[in-house]
């Protein structure tokens, strides 16, 4: 089981080329891919996100490319004089019209877009298999960190479902008495009204098996451990975050139905604990892969 949040770092250097790929990540439902690199690998985006979608499932991915390539036989350096010029006739054209000093320096013209061109910028097709490689370099990293966490996101929610599950086994023991002190409570306060009055027992009893049909919540506790057993055994999966965060869900229905059916101040305060440990169970959930 992998955390949704990390970070990964990959580095290749050699013969002058180096190349950093970084990557981070936030909780999101599904698979958010932002990449910033140079315009030269603009075009391997596509295979960067593939690279990266098989190593993560979900969650919103930052991936930043910091390349340099100090080759001496790196590529030659072009520059577009005729570019220079229309950019240099437009600055004279604004500093004339609006009778203001004209500033532009080379240095400024050479910063303004497709002055200066490099052939790296225009191809970088040669970089494509080291890109690739560093990138899974970086995503073997990131998953390391990720697995570590998960790993302590597991054991807690494992520790919290334990809680669930005792509250769960206080609330099936203290259930059956629900009806019984029911009945003697119904009973007591009909002999106290009625004293020597002899009342209908049947009628009583009727009135018992309404009351026990009204508040049994048989159902809603054998869903609830089974939702137990269920979350054991996918907790550790790859990938189950999803399934988690559904089920969690089911645990809030039961929990809901079981605190508004018992009508009994003990059941409502293991329930109101179950409510929450589940919420915090949840929030842990939003975390997993």
């Amino acid at each position: 089981m992998y955390s949704m949040t990390g970070y990964g770092k990959a580095e290749y250097s050699e013969g002058g080329v180096d190349l950093i790929i970084e990557l981070k990540s936030v909780n999101n439902r599904n698979f958010d891919f932002n990449a910033k690199m140079p315009r030269a690998f603009i075009c391997f985006e596509d295979a960067i996100r593939k690279t990266v979608a098989e190593y993560i499932k979900r969650g919103r991915i930052e991936l930043f490319v910091n390349f340099s390539d100090n080759r001496e036989s790196g590529a030659a350096i072009t520059v577009d004089i005729s570019k220079a010029a229309e950019y240099y006739k437009a600055a004279k054209q604004i500093a004339e019209s609006l009778d203001i000093a004209n500033d532009c320096t080379v240095s400024y013209l050479m910063k303004c877009p497709d002055v200066i061109k490099d052939d790296f910028k225009a191809d970088g097709s040669e970089f494509e298999e080291i890109l690739i490689s560093t990138v899974k370099a970086a995503c073997e990293k990131f998953n390391e960190m990720r697995k570590i966490e998960g790993e302590k996101l597991v054991a807690d929610m494992l520790s919290r479902v334990d809680t669930v599950e005792n509250l769960t086994e206080k609330i099936a023991l203290r259930a059956p008495l629900v009806a019984t002190e029911y009945k003697e409570k119904l009973k007591n306060r009909i002999q106290e009204a009625l004293k020597d009055v002899k009342y209908d027992e049947a009628r009583l009893l009727n009135e018992v098996a309404f009351y026990t049909d009204k508040v049994n919540i048989d159902e809603e506790l054998t869903r609830l451990k089974s939702h137990i057993s269920q979350f054991k055994s996918i907790v550790s999966t790859v990938g189950a975050g999803k399934k988690l965060d559904f089920l969690m869900q089911e645990f809030n229905r039961e929990t809901n139905t079981i605190c508004s059916k018992s009508n009994d101040l003990a059941i409502t305060g293991y329930g109101l604990s179950l409510k929450n440990e589940i919420e915090k169970i949840r929030e842990q959930v939003q975390n997993l892969e």
